[in-house]
Order: C-alpha cells, then sequence, then structure tokens
C-alpha cells in the first residue's frame, strides 16, 4: 500500500533514518559528569560506593553502625578522635533496559510532535548515549495488547533492531486492538523482571496515564535492585487547556470542551499538576526518579536543561 502524505510527517509517524540521527545528538549532550557520576543516571559506566578491599580509595567519614570495622581509618580517627571508615569506589557495568510506551494514547499530539514521536527519539537518545559508555543495551516496545523485547548487548545492530521496533510499533498506532490494562502490565514486568536482574539502569518512557497505587508496587519490585527512571512525555494542551471551545475525539468518541468555563479550566488546569505531583511523591518512597518531556520543545534542549540541574543538585 502507498504511505498517505499523513505516514510520511515525522511529527507524527517514526523512521530508522529519523531516529538513527539522534546518534550524533547524543554526543553533544552531557548527561552526567565529575565525582556525581554514581548520582547519574544516564552516564553508563559508574563509580559505586562500595566498602570493600583491593577497591581505589576515595575518602574517609565518619563510622555508622553497621560498617565493616576492618576498613576502619586508625590514622584519621587518631587524629580527629572520632571513629572513621574508609570508602573505597568501584568501576562497574549498568547495563541499560529501555521500556517504550507505543500504546493508543501516546498517539496525542496538539501543536507540533505526538507522544509517540518524543518516547521514539529519548530512546534513540539513551540507547546511543549508553552504547558509547560501552555498556549493553536493551529494551522493551510496547504497543498496547503486544510487546516486543529485544536482549540487552552491546552489538550496534542490537540498537538498531530495538530502534526498528519502535518504528514498526509507532506505524500501527492508530490501529489499537482492546486489552486489559492491569493484566497486560503484569505480565509485562515479569517479563522485564526475568530480563532485568540487578544493577541495571531501567528507563520506562510513557505518559503515564493510566498507571494507579498497584503500578507503583510493580516499579517498586524493579527499583529494588536496579536503578529506575521514569521519563513522562505530556502534551502541553494536557496541561493546560486554552480558553477556547474544543472538541476532542479518539475517532471513536468525542467530547465538547468549553475552555472559557473559568472554573472549568483551572480545574483541568491544576489536575494534570496534582496527578504528576501525587505520581512524584509516591514514586520517592521507593527512591525512583521521575521527570517530564513535553512535545512541543526539542527533546535534546529538555534533556540538557533537566539534567543539567539534576547534576547541580547532586553536587550538592
Amino acid at each position: 500500500m502507498k504511505a498517505s502524505k499523513s505516514d510520511k510527517n515525522p511529527n507524527v509517524f517514526l523512521t530508522l533514518e529519523q531516529l538513527l540521527k539522534f546518534e550524533l545528538i547524543s554526543t553533544i549532550i552531557n548527561l552526567g559528569s565529575g565525582k556525581q557520576k554514581s548520582n547519574s543516571v544516564l552516564s553508563g559506566r559508574y563509580a559505586s560506593r562500595l566498602r570493600g578491599r583491593g577497591l581505589d580509595f576515595e575518602e574517609s567519614r565518619p563510622y555508622v553502625l553497621g560498617d565493616d570495622i576492618r576498613k576502619i581509618d586508625w590514622n584519621v580517627t587518631a587524629k580527629i578522635g572520632k571513629t572513621h571508615t574508609k570508602v573505597f569506589t568501584e568501576e562497574k557495568e549498568k547495563p541499560a533496559f529501555i521500556y517504550v510506551d507505543q500504546s493508543a494514547s501516546m498517539g496525542f499530539g496538539s501543536t507540533k510532535k505526538t507522544k509517540s514521536v518524543v518516547a521514539g527519539e529519548l530512546a534513540s537518545i539513551l540507547a546511543h548515549k549508553i552504547k558509547k559508555g560501552g555498556d549493553r543495551v536493551g529494551g522493551m516496545v510496547n504497543s498496547g495488547k503486544t510487546y516486543e523485547v529485544v536482549t540487552p548487548k552491546r552489538d550496534p545492530r542490537n540498537i538498531i533492531y530495538f530502534l526498528q521496533k519502535i518504528v514498526e510499533a509507532n506505524h500501527k498506532i492508530y490501529q489499537p486492538e482492546p486489552f486489559e490494562f492491569e493484566s497486560t502490565l503484569t505480565e509485562i514486568i515479569s517479563k522485564i523482571n526475568n530480563i532485568v536482574t540487578h544493577d541495571y539502569v531501567v528507563y520506562i518512557i510513557s505518559d503515564f496515564r493510566r498507571y494507579s497505587a498497584s503500578v507503583v508496587q510493580y516499579l517498586s519490585q524493579l527499583a529494588l535492585h536496579n536503578d529506575l527512571v521514569l521519563i513522562k512525555v505530556y502534551d502541553e494542551l494536557e496541561e493546560h487547556i486554552p480558553q477556547e471551545k474544543l472538541t476532542i475525539t479518539n475517532t471513536k468518541y468525542q467530547i465538547n470542551l468549553n475552555g472559557k468555563n473559568k472554573k472549568l479550566n483551572n480545574t483541568l488546569n491544576k489536575a494534570f499538576e496534582y496527578d504528576y505531583k501525587n505520581f512524584q511523591s509516591e514514586l520517592e518512597k521507593y527512591q525512583i526518579n521521575i521527570f517530564k518531556i513535553n512535545t512541543h520543545e526539542p527533546v535534546e534542549d529538555q534533556l540538557i536543561e533537566v539534567f543539567s540541574n539534576y547534576n547541580t543538585n547532586a553536587a550538592r
């Protein structure tokens, strides 16, 4: 079948060529630097703080209950008069697993790109950045009822295969099949847990439109032995309803929305931020990071700003 004009719109439908171009962009984005490597979730190989032997000495710090007494720094303890312990660093591999949501709700975009396109761009930048760090990278592409898994590998061809799966799912996004969200999610998390054992960094890129308290519990399982980072992709219209009359449709149903109604407009605008803050608060209980990326600004510019702030805060 010959592709229609809309199928060629890069703001709606992804192509492999489009995603591969982000390899160059990934080289100019600094997503982790300096002594905060272990704090940066995108730095690839990282220096982890361990209390052990045969490692590089980093610093001495006050002894706390539970520290190995064999690591007590007797020289510093004698000088200061307070017990101190040695802290060492070790270079560890940090394989990555990237979950990319390409289900029906991701096909929305009001001004520029759709959420599904932005999700694909994010996945491409992450995958190329991780590859340059020398770590294994793979992931899962979820189209709603079905999903594709790409086992983490260092082979550059593995990234191309992963990106191609994102493109394929993206082109089917407007022909969704009905599915049971909770049961599908349980199956997905179970599958990821079988692949992601421990010491992985797991990225979940989604709009998180249907994520409930039970979903947080699923995510907490992954966060027990891995670094988990959530990236919420959202559209400007979801955050701020314009003060005008709108007709919104999902091709099956439609609603008329009166944005000129100040009370309704204010309620809807506050709901987005409230839901996000509430979700973020629940995730913090399990030390899970989340940040937002919108559909109307360049992805690379947003990532630079997000991680500049992140690394600045981590250094304090």
